[in-house]
């Protein structure tokens, strides 16, 4: 993804108060999304934080998931395959930040579920750790959230 483009992706919040759908876009190195009215945003999925006029708190005690398409090249052949994600953010510690951050990745392409584990919240991590289970010479047919440059 370069820095003028922006991706969306639609998805799922949930918390101790129920669900809601959202809307996650990302480009230019931010990342924002809109729960309940209110925009969080970052340069990361593990520090979305409000903006300062509404306190600057971090998004915590919640999941985040969706779904992405992620091109997959074989031999220079690209395969279409599906990138399910699921963030999970603790509850907020005393400064609000979350006491834990955990990012699951799931690679659904050609009949089968390549997934990363738990990466803490990093998310290029993530996505090594499924490349690395492809077979060789396998890679994404693209890059996901880039830092600004």
């Amino acid at each position: 993804m370069s820095s003028e483009s922006t991706e969306v992706w639609t998805g799922w919040y949930r918390d101790r108060r129920g669900a809601e759908a959202i809307v996650i876009t990302a480009g230019g190195g931010r990342i924002a999304t809109r729960v309940r009215g209110v925009e969080y945003a970052g340069a990361r999925l593990d520090a979305l934080r409000t903006t300062e006029e509404n306190g600057g708190l971090p998004l915590a005690g919640c999941v985040l998931e969706w779904d992405l398409p992620l091109p997959v090249l074989t031999d220079g052949a690209p395969q279409q395959a599906t990138l399910s994600c699921l963030l999970t953010l603790g509850e907020a510690m005393s400064d609000g930040s979350p006491e834990r951050v955990d990012l699951q990745l799931t690679l659904h392409w050609g009949g089968a579920a390549y997934e990363s584990g738990l990466a803490g919240g990093d998310f290029d991590q993530a996505l090594d750790r499924i490349l690395r289970q492809l077979p060789p010479g396998t890679r994404f047919g693209r890059k996901l959230l880039e830092p600004a440059a």
